[in-house]
């Protein structure tokens, strides 16, 4: 592979503008033959999880791709399923820039990006047109403003419009960088959402003659009894899955470091352990009557490994990924 050369091309650039730059690489040659400068033939190793067939275990996080412009490049380099978005009803801007970090001795990330999107409407045209075939999440959330406490209804069009489309559909409730949104994980915000959000789904079931898995991804900044309260309702409400982690907004690890005071979600290497340690108290918490896809930090074969033996069935990379290449998915797949 190419990527220790592009890696240290891109690294010359801001991290967003990096990110823009491959973005546009990868759209314009995914369905090209030019794609064999990152097409990778990964064995088969083959994992069901909420009812679906995944090829192999190792996922690309939302994030990345939030529009779903590079489906098909991105499923070249082999990965299990992609997960897009998030996305929301309207198309946004996101927060202000500079509004994404990098924390290069700890192989860390900071973003506050915001739901930057172009829509639900737009990502469907995406898929619409990918030639891919695997596993497609789409992940949801709600726009910049829309209240939270209207917050459901946002979730709502996303989730009829992504029914037709998805292979399951995570809905994101622990980013930090949209404006009260983590308080939807609690008490009776979250049971009201739930529990509107499955009623939509087995209609839209009934009406198109397929269950599509619903997930929730959660924050890694929970307390103990706030996980319980969270997987009692996860179960209670018969939600699918559930997504661990989102990002962090504890430094203690990064203490000291450039850009370690930047507000945002930490990702990368720094939360490495924080969310095994969430996935391993949810699997508990959990009693296995749900999966747990496992996200966060994960930058080895090794971490991998550490998130299935705390509970997980599947896993998601992202900053792992930039950091380390699309050879991070074989390595993965091998162990796992």
């Amino acid at each position: 592979m190419y990527y220790p050369l592009a890696k240290s091309l891109l690294f010359q650039f801001g991290p967003e503008r990096a990110h823009e730059m491959t973005i546009k690489l990868m759209k314009h040659t995914g369905r090209t033959p030019l794609n064999y400068l990152y097409r990778q033939n990964i064995p088969d190793n083959p994992v069901s999880v909420m009812g679906l067939d995944f090829c192999n275990p190792v996922g690309l996080a939302a994030g990345m791709d939030k529009d779903g412009e590079c489906l098909d490049a991105f499923g070249a380099l082999g990965f299990g399923h992609l997960e897009v978005g998030t996305v929301t009803p309207k198309a946004q801007d996101g927060n202000a820039k500079p509004r994404l970090f990098r924390l290069v001795d700890a192989e860390g990330i900071i973003n506050r990006m915001g739901f930057n999107n172009k829509g639900i409407d737009y990502l469907i045209q995406q898929i619409k047109q990918t030639k891919y075939k695997g596993i497609i999440g789409i992940n949801i959330g709600k726009n910049f403003t829309t209240p939270v406490e209207q917050g459901k209804d946002d979730y709502l069009i996303c989730l009829e419009k992504a029914y037709s489309y998805a292979s399951y559909i995570a809905v994101n409730i622990s980013s930090p960088n949209t404006p009260g949104l983590r308080t939807l994980q609690y008490g009776e915000a979250l049971d009201d959402l739930l529990s509107a959000l499955m009623a939509r789904r087995n209609e839209l079931a009934t009406e198109h003659g397929k269950v599509v898995p619903l997930a929730v991804k959660i924050a890694p900044d929970l307390s103990d009894s706030e996980l319980e309260q969270i997987a009692d309702s996860l179960v209670r409400h018969g939600v699918d899955g559930v997504i661990a982690t989102n990002t962090t907004l504890d430094r203690s690890m990064v203490e000291g470091l450039h850009y370690a005071e930047e507000t945002g979600g930490l990702s990368g290497r720094p939360l490495q352990n924080a969310s095994t340690v969430i996935i391993r108290k949810l699997h508990h918490y959990l009693n296995d009557q749900l999966p747990i896809i496992g996200v966060g930090g994960i930058d080895s074969a090794v971490a991998a490994k550490e998130k299935i033996l705390a509970g997980a069935k599947l896993v998601q990379i992202y900053s792992g990924f930039i950091y380390k290449g699309p050879d991070l998915i074989r390595q993965i797949s091998q162990i796992i």
